[in-house]
């Protein structure tokens, strides 16, 4: 069955790493960024990266599929950025996935973005997104989910954009996910790795080479006053707060106590903590993320490292995204090709069996 997908914005590959979990091929996929292509292609051998500016890609240099994926750059969609959306060149980007959405038509796609989108002051960009996508032959649903929810220890809001083909006469059911009946923690995804980590060298330079666990280094410095302006740490039985795109603003340790509120938007580290603050680590926000510990993070810099697991979609999540779409459109459809052959041959027995007769 063709299950053949194509990948777009595609970062180090944390949504195509659940999509192919959940049966489905990834064959060709893009991202701009050179920090993130020996990640990618170490990590997904058999799709092909293409590395050009999506702007300078045609259409028809890219294979036909039954489905697109992707996460246009969701920066000028942020509630903690300047919020511009589509004023924004790289919110224009998402413009180019309906481009390619357009000239491909294949049987549904999926786009990711951060909660920022839904913000009121985005709702004509929104409506107008939302119609691109319809006259382009989608009937589109889209929903704001949190990760935490689908088998990710992580509180992370995102809304998901799906959309199936007019041709199909059917629309994507939220409700038909399967949310998970329990809510991961972080001392059953990073208690194993907590006596391990190693801090980056001078300058936050990788210090790869001295991990005893891959990737498992934290970014060192001085935390700013946005960040001290509320609390950073989780405790073993929570999940994490949300893995951020900056190494700086990556969440504190579980080991040390709470912060302490002293004033609106002020908290100060517990000197009375029996364990020292860091900020998670590479490979603890990789586990938080739900990638694998054979998936792993090639870079010079932790903040690049930081930055590609930020901006990635959880494995897991991506997988439950993916499986329900696979059992709307294939499973399902599927068993009724089955079904009609079955029929088709119990006609052609009964055929035979008058002819003989």
């Amino acid at each position: 069955m063709n299950k053949k997908i194509i990948s777009l914005f595609s970062g180090c590959g944390g949504l195509d790493r659940g999509f192919t979990n959940a049966g489905f091929d990834v064959l060709w996929a893009n991202e701009y960024d050179k920090d993130i292509w020996e990640t990618y292609t170490k990590n997904h051998v058999s799709t092909y990266l293409d590395r050009r500016d999506i702007r300078k890609i045609p259409s028809s240099e890219i294979p036909d599929c039954v489905g697109i994926i992707g996460g246009p750059p969701c920066q000028s969609w942020s509630e903690g950025g300047s919020q511009r959306g589509i004023q924004d060149p790289r919110g224009q980007l998402f413009l180019e996935y309906i481009r390619i959405l357009q000239d491909k038509q294949p049987l549904f796609f999926l786009a990711e973005n951060v909660s920022g989108m839904l913000h009121k002051k985005h709702s004509l960009a929104l409506e107008n997104i939302i119609t691109l996508f319809e006259e382009s032959g989608y009937v589109v649903a889209y929903k704001l989910l949190n990760t935490v929810n689908y088998n990710v220890p992580q509180d992370r809001k995102r809304v998901i954009f799906i959309g199936y083909h007019t041709s199909l006469n059917k629309s994507f059911n939220f409700e038909s996910l399967i949310s998970t009946s329990f809510i991961p923690i972080l001392k059953d995804t990073i208690w194993d790795l907590r006596t391990l980590a190693i801090p980056g060298k001078d300058k936050n330079k990788s210090n790869e080479k001295s991990c005893y666990v891959p990737n498992h280094e934290y970014m060192i410095g001085g935390f700013s006053s946005i960040y001290m302006s509320r609390n950073r740490v989780r405790s073993w039985d929570e999940p994490s707060f949300t893995i951020q795109a900056g190494g700086r603003h990556a969440p504190i340790h579980p080991q040390a106590n709470k912060m302490i509120k002293v004033a609106k938007d002020k908290f100060l580290f517990d000197n009375n903590s029996s364990q020292p603050y860091r900020r998670l680590s590479v490979r603890e926000c990789a586990r938080i993320q739900t990638f694998p510990d054979d998936f792993l993070f090639y870079y010079h810099n932790l903040a690049s490292a930081y930055k590609m697991i930020g901006n990635a979609v959880p494995v897991n999540f991506a997988c439950a995204l993916a499986q329900t779409i696979c059992k709307d459109l294939f499973v399902f459809n599927q068993e009724i090709a089955n079904l009609e052959k079955v029929k088709s041959e119990e006609s052609l027995s009964q055929k035979q069996l008058v002819l003989e007769i």
